[in-house]
C-alpha cells in the first residue's frame, strides 16, 4: 500500500528572489498583472527577465579528494557554467539546475546529439539540451559536469561507482562552500559559488546522467533538493544481469572506455580491468555491484524526485524505475511519476510542451519556493495510449491489490489457461529453449502449440482490467541439463495502436521543423526538431517481462549447476508497469528460456517440465481479486481481433547484438 511521504521542507523565497532590478522593470512590465489586477501575494512562477546573452559563462574545475588515475595528485573535475549577470551584480545569489554527465565530449546528448562547445580561450559557449536557455533567463544557473575521466575531467570513470558519484557530489559540496574549486585545471587560483549560490541544486538528466543523480541523492548530500532521472538506473548490476541471466554483454568495463576521454584512456586501463575483474559474467554479486547499487541507500535521500521512465525501455529496463520507487516510497521521499509507452526517449521528445512546463512548475517550486501547488497535483502521469495521458493521485492506486494466478493445461498441449483455479498435482508442460526465438514470437503463437514456449491465457475479459506496480512468477520447473535460463513475460492480447518502441527513434519520429524553448545566443541555439508519435498496430502488446538463471534458486546473488531431473523453485521479479487490458482482450502469462535480443542464452540447450500445481503469477490488480473475478465473469462482449504479425523488430532492443552499441546508455 502507498504510505503518506514525507513532506521535504520548503524555503520561503527571499527578499532577493522577490526583488525586480530597476534595470529589468521595463522587460518583466509585461510579464506582470495588468493594470487594477489583484497581484498574487508572492511569486508562482520565475519569469524570463535576465538577458542570456550577457550571461556569465564559466569553467571551474572541482577538488574530488580522490586520485582515480594514480598520478599523484587529486582529481578535479570540470564544471561549466552560465549564469545570469544581473544578479550577482545586485548581490543576489540563485539556484542551480545541473546535469553530471560523461557524454559532453563523446557522444552528445539529446535527440541531437549536443555536444559542449568552447572558444579559442576554453571559455564555454554552447551547452547541450534546453536548461540554460530556459531556465537561465528565469533566474537559475545551469551547471554542466564532465564526470571523472571524461571530457575535461581529471581521474577515471568508474561505471557508476565512487568516482562517477563522488565527482558530481564534489560539485553539490562546492556549490555549498564546502569544497575547493579552481579557475583552471592545474593551477592554484580558487574559485568560490558562495558569492553567487544559494547552495540549493536540482539535478536532472537521462540515462548515465539520471543515474547519476540517484547516486548523489542516495549519499544525503546537503544542498540537494531534487532530483528528476529519466530512464535512469538504480542497480547497476539489474542493467547487465537479471537474477543471475546477463543481459547484452554483461561487462561493465568497454563502458568507461566508450566515454573516457584520450588522456584517461592511456591512463585507466587498470580501473577498468578491476571493474570487469568484479564483475563476473556468471552474474554472481560482488562488491562491484554492491558499489553501483543505490536502493539500499534510499533512506538517505533528502531530496524530493520526480521520475520519467518509457514502460518499453529495453536499455535501461523499467524495474530500474520501479524497485527505485519502492525504496524512496518505504522512506517516505516525496516523489512524482511520469511513465510514457516509450523506449528510451526524454520527455522533451514525447511531450515537450507540457514537459516543460512541469518541470519549470517542478524547479520554481523546489529550488525557489514558489507555493505553485504542484507538490498537491496527482502523482503520476501515464501514457495509456500514443499522445493520450492520465492521471492517478497516488501511485499505485491505493485500491491495487496482489491477486495470485494459476497456469492450468488447455484442451490443446501447450496452449493453456490462466486463471484462479490451481491445476490439479501431476499438470505439466515443457518447452525447450530456443535462442532464435524470443517474447514477440511467442505471443504470435499463443494459441498455437510451439515447443520454444509454454503460454497461459485468461478468456476473453468482460470489463477492463488494469495492471499497476511489479508482478512476481513462481515457477516449478525440472531441467535436462545443467545450466538453465528463464524468461516470464505478461501479454494483452489484442489488437492495438501504440508507440514503436522497437524501431529507431524508440516510439519517436524526428520531423524538420524546430521550436524554441528560451533564449538563443550565436553559439547556443534554444530551438530544436520537433517530434511526433511513431506507431504501429499490433496484435499484442508485451505488458512486462522477468529473467533469471535456474541455478539461482536457492540464492538470488550466486547460481550453482543444476542436476538435471529435479525438480527447482524460483521466483522472478518482473519490471513495475501501469497497462489496461481492455475488454475483449485476453491476458497472457508465458514462460520460455532465452529472450532473443534480450537475454544471453546458457551454455546449453535445456528442456524445461513445468509444474503447473506449483507455478504462479502474483500480479497487482486495481481492484484486486473482486476486479479479476469480474473481469473474467461470463462472455466478452467484445471478441479480440485475429492477431496481427508484430513489428519487424519487435521486442529487440536497438542495442541488441552490437558489443559497444553506438547508442550506450545515452
Amino acid at each position: 500500500m502507498p504510505i503518506r511521504v514525507r513532506r521535504i521542507r520548503r524555503v520561503r523565497p527571499s527578499r532577493a528572489f522577490l526583488a525586480v532590478p530597476a534595470a529589468m522593470a521595463a522587460l518583466s512590465t509585461a510579464l506582470l498583472p495588468s493594470a487594477g489586477a489583484r497581484a498574487d501575494p508572492a511569486p508562482r512562477e520565475s519569469r524570463p527577465v535576465h538577458s542570456y546573452a550577457d550571461a556569465i559563462r564559466e569553467s571551474v574545475w572541482v577538488d574530488t579528494g580522490l586520485d582515480g588515475d594514480g598520478d599523484g595528485r587529486s582529481d578535479r573535475v570540470a564544471a561549466d557554467i552560465v549564469r545570469p549577470r544581473e544578479p550577482a551584480a545586485a548581490g543576489r545569489r540563485i539556484p542551480v539546475v545541473m546535469d553530471a554527465s560523461p557524454y559532453y565530449s563523446c557522444c552528445g546528448r539529446g535527440n541531437e546529439s549536443q555536444k559542449k562547445t568552447y572558444d579559442a580561450d576554453g571559455d564555454p559557449v554552447g551547452f547541450p539540451l534546453f536548461y540554460d536557455n530556459y531556465f537561465v533567463p528565469r533566474g537559475y544557473a545551469f551547471v554542466a559536469v564532465d564526470l571523472a575521466g571524461t571530457n575535461r575531467s581529471d581521474g577515471c570513470d568508474d561505471v557508476g561507482g565512487r568516482s562517477d558519484i563522488r565527482s558530481a557530489k564534489a560539485v553539490v559540496d562546492w556549490l555549498n562552500g564546502r569544497a575547493r574549486g579552481y579557475t583552471t585545471r592545474t593551477g592554484e587560483q580558487r574559485a568560490r559559488a558562495t558569492g553567487w549560490s544559494t547552495g540549493r541544486v536540482g539535478m536532472i538528466g537521462k540515462s548515465w546522467d539520471g543515474t547519476i543523480a540517484n547516486g548523489v541523492a542516495a549519499t544525503g548530500v546537503e544542498g540537494l533538493e531534487t532530483i528528476v532521472p529519466i530512464g535512469a538506473i538504480s542497480s547497476w548490476y539489474d542493467y547487465f544481469h537479471s537474477q543471475g541471466a546477463p543481459l547484452y554483454d554483461a561487462d561493465p568495463s568497454w563502458l568507461s572506455d566508450y566515454v573516457a576521454s584520450s588522456d584517461a584512456r592511456y591512463r585507466c586501463g587498470a580501473v577498468q580491468d578491476r571493474i570487469a575483474a568484479g564483475a563476473p559474467y556468471s552474474g554472481d554479486w560482488t562488491r562491484v555491484w554492491s558499489e553501483r547499487n543505490y536502493l539500499p541507500d534510499a533512506s538517505k535521500v533528502k531530496a524530493s524526485v520526480f521520475v520519467v521512465h518509457g514502460q518499453q525501455d529495453l536499455n535501461v529496463r523499467a524495474d530500474q524505475f520501479g524497485q527505485w520507487w519502492d525504496a524512496l516510497a518505504a522512506h517516505g521521499v516525496e516523489r512524482k511519476i511520469w511513465l510514457s509507452q516509450t523506449g528510451h526517449v526524454d520527455p522533451f521528445d514525447f511531450r515537450r510542451g507540457d514537459w516543460v512546463r512541469t518541470l519549470h512548475r517542478w524547479f520554481d517550486h523546489y529550488l525557489l519556493g514558489y507555493d505553485n501547488g504542484i507538490d498537491r497535483e496527482p502523482v503520476a502521469d501515464i501514457e495509456r495510449a500514443p499522445d493520450r495521458w492520465s492521471t492517478d493521485r497516488i501511485w499505485p492506486p491505493r485500491a491495487t491489490g496482489t491477486v495470485t494466478l494459476r497456469p492450468g493445461p488447455g484442451a490443446v498441449p501447450g496452449v493453456g489457461t490462466l486463471g484462479r483455479t490451481p491445476a490439479a498435482p501431476g499438470s505439466t508442460e515443457r518447452f525447450t529453449d530456443d535462442p532464435a526465438l524470443g517474447e514477440t514470437d511467442w505471443a504470435a503463437s499463443i494459441d498455437t502449440p510451439t515447443p520454444a514456449k509454454a503460454g497461459f491465457v485468461t478468456r476473453p475479459l468482460t470489463r477492463a482490467l488494469r495492471l499497476s506496480g511489479p508482478s512476481k512468477v513462481t515457477v516449478t520447473a525440472t531441467p535436462s541439463t545443467r545450466t538453465a535460463h528463464l524468461t516470464a513475460v505478461l501479454v494483452d492480447l489484442g489488437p492495438d495502436t501504440i508507440r514503436d518502441y522497437a524501431a529507431a527513434g524508440e516510439g519517436i519520429t524526428t520531423l524538420t521543423e524546430r521550436s524554441c524553448w528560451g533564449a538563443d545566443t550565436t553559439g547556443d541555439s534554444s530551438c530544436f526538431r520537433e517530434t511526433r508519435a511513431r506507431t504501429v498496430d499490433v496484435g499484442h502488446t508485451v505488458v512486462s517481462r522477468g529473467w533469471a538463471d535456474l541455478g539461482t534458486w536457492a540464492d538470488p546473488r550466486e547460481g550453482h549447476p543444476l542436476t538435471p531431473g529435479r525438480a527447482y523453485t524460483l521466483t522472478l521479479r518482473l519490471a513495475a508497469a501501469d497497462h489496461v487490458v481492455p475488454a475483449g482482450h485476453r491476458l497472457a502469462l508465458i514462460v520460455g528460456g532465452t529472450d532473443k535480443g534480450l537475454l544471453d542464452p546458457p551454455s546449453t540447450t535445456p528442456t524445461l517440465i513445468l509444474d503447473l500445481a506449483r507455478t504462479s503469477a502474483r500480479l497487482p490488480l486495481v481492484g484486486g481479486a473482486a476486479a479479476f473475478a469480474q473481469a473474467t465473469r461470463g462472455i466478452a462482449a467484445v471478441r479480440p481481433a485475429p492477431a496481427l504479425p508484430p513489428p519487424a523488430g519487435a521486442g529487440v532492443p536497438p542495442r541488441a547484438g552490437h558489443p559497444i552499441p553506438s547508442g550506450a546508455l545515452r
